[in-house]
């Protein structure tokens, strides 16, 4: 077995991943900030991982990912595959269409 994985917080780093507690933010940057918070804290991969259901692997990720690069590596890059086509122009032109055009409009029952 290899050496502890463990990270040390300076008390400005504690404050802001605490605080992202009560953040806008999704549940999962929410849940890594904490995994960070209590391996400084003393906590153990293993314990971490019962505590919140996950892998010890998944854990020591996200230390990783912390050590690596901070706090935006909390969040998720963006993914792959096909990206919205969409603007919001778009949206705004084709519903100026549907109101004009009498053949969208719903009749109303009589």
């Amino acid at each position: 077995m290899g050496a502890r994985l463990r990270v040390f917080l300076t008390s400005e780093q504690n404050k802001t991943l605490l605080n992202l507690r009560t953040a806008d933010v999704p549940q999962k940057v929410k849940d890594r900030a904490e995994v960070i918070r209590l391996n400084a804290h003393g906590w153990y991969v293993e314990k971490i991982a019962d505590h919140f259901n996950w892998t010890s692997q998944t854990v020591r990720e996200v230390l990783h990912k912390w050590q690596e690069l901070g706090i935006q590596g909390l969040w998720e890059l963006p993914g792959r595959g096909g990206k919205p086509k969409w603007t919001e122009v778009d949206i705004v032109f084709l519903e100026e269409c549907l109101k004009k055009e009498p053949r969208t409009s719903i009749p109303l029952p009589k």
